[in-house]
């Protein structure tokens, strides 16, 4: 116990002997070197050269109010050509990838054996059809009875129709273009005997074509058929496709509560193919007024979106008026190209730094250049896209 007494007494004294010391040094420090150290770190702020940033105004701009999807291109006739009946290829008239028209001949089978039937049937339709001439005759004078003579025509028009099957036969041997379009790859050779329903080729239309897609249910007030839309794929750099919506699904998905909607497209080079994903913008009839200003303007941070506005201050020791910066908290809503909306925290007309955000702080002076700053756009077009 007498041992803990000590203890305790001579760790107090010890403390005492250093607040005695140290005591007066931190007050010096305190009162005497941190308020020079303070005033004249913002004396060498205050004379620092003003930084050089590029800087834009905040203005209204119109902006065409769109909803955005992905979607898929299809052709809006398609076909995987094939055999109706089997047969030896003898002629292939149609080249891989070339435009054809509606009944353009693509592949001729082989038809000598159809064409010696058929000589026969001819031949049996027409002596039919004059026995059940000479019938007619004969019933006029009543010699045959009417049994005999319907006979006669039943016969006569049965060679007739077995004649006719004979050239549907031939006919089916002459495979064509059942519509205009681009064919795709050839898939049979000269010689080769082709079974019924063995594939040929492709044949697509491909101007106009499909795009297909999907929106949210809330969406569904705000579509109708005949709505613009644009499309551009990544296949088209830099190209923009405009067509209407034709056609709404009537039911929505029970899976994703999306409506699947359907639009045509103008695809005069044929740049789009079916399969195609392509990004979509449905054109809505009403416009919007936003306070727009450069994306890169914008400072991302967890505890909120900011931008730095040049303030114009007048330095009361010299009167000199210099821009300085101001960081102000945003509300940012949609974005457009290069821009984004400003709902909350801007006025029109102030300026904001528009490049290298991240470096700068409140109350710096600044020097606006814009020599080298680029434009920003609605629609950019950039030359390596």
């Amino acid at each position: 116990m007498n041992l803990l007494l000590k203890t305790i007494r001579v760790v107090g004294l010890f403390l005492l002997v250093l607040m005695a010391i140290a005591g007066p040094l931190f007050l010096i420090k305190f009162k005497g070197q941190f308020p020079a150290m303070g005033a004249a770190g913002a004396e060498a702020a205050a004379h620092m050269p003003p930084t050089a940033v590029t800087a834009a105004a905040a203005e209204q701009q119109t902006w065409v109010d769109t909803l955005v999807a992905s979607g898929s291109l299809a052709a809006v006739q398609g076909v995987t050509l094939a055999a109706e009946v089997p047969g030896k290829v003898v002629n292939i008239p149609f080249e891989a990838g070339a435009t054809v028209k509606v009944g353009d001949l693509l592949v001729q089978l082989d038809t000598t054996t159809e064409e010696a039937q058929l000589e026969a049937a001819e031949a049996s339709a027409a002596l039919g059809k004059a026995n059940f001439q000479r019938a007619k005759d004969l019933r006029n004078n009543n010699t045959i009875s009417p049994a005999e003579l319907d006979a006669a025509d039943a016969q006569a028009k049965q060679a007739a129709a077995q004649a006719e099957q004979i050239r549907a036969v031939i006919a089916k041997k002459s495979i064509r273009a059942p519509f205009a379009g681009r064919l795709g790859l050839r898939l049979i050779n000269l010689g080769q005997i082709l079974k019924e329903g063995e594939a040929i080729t492709t044949l697509q239309t491909l101007d106009p074509i499909y795009v297909n897609f999907s929106l949210p249910q809330q969406k569904l007030a705000q579509l109708a058929a005949g709505t613009g839309v644009r499309v551009t794929s990544d296949a088209a750099p830099g190209a923009t496709f405009e067509g209407k919506i034709n056609a709404i699904s009537p039911e929505i998905d029970m899976v994703t509560r999306n409506i699947r909607i359907q639009a045509t497209i103008a695809n005069g080079e044929e740049k789009l193919r079916g399969g195609m994903f392509a990004n979509v913008q449905v054109v809505l009839p009403s416009d919007k007024q936003v306070l727009a200003i450069p994306v890169t303007a914008v400072l991302s941070a967890p505890y909120g979106d900011s931008v730095f506005v040049i303030d114009e201050k007048k330095d009361e020791k010299t009167g000199k008026v210099q821009q300085v910066l101001r960081q102000q908290f945003v509300r940012i809503g949609g974005a457009r190209g290069d821009f984004v909306n400003v709902i909350e925290g801007l006025k029109p007309g102030e300026q904001v730094v528009t490049s290298g955000v991240f470096k700068l702080r409140p109350q710096m002076p600044v020097v606006i250049d814009n020599k080298l700053a680029p434009k920003a756009q609605l629609d950019p077009k950039p030359e390596n896209a």
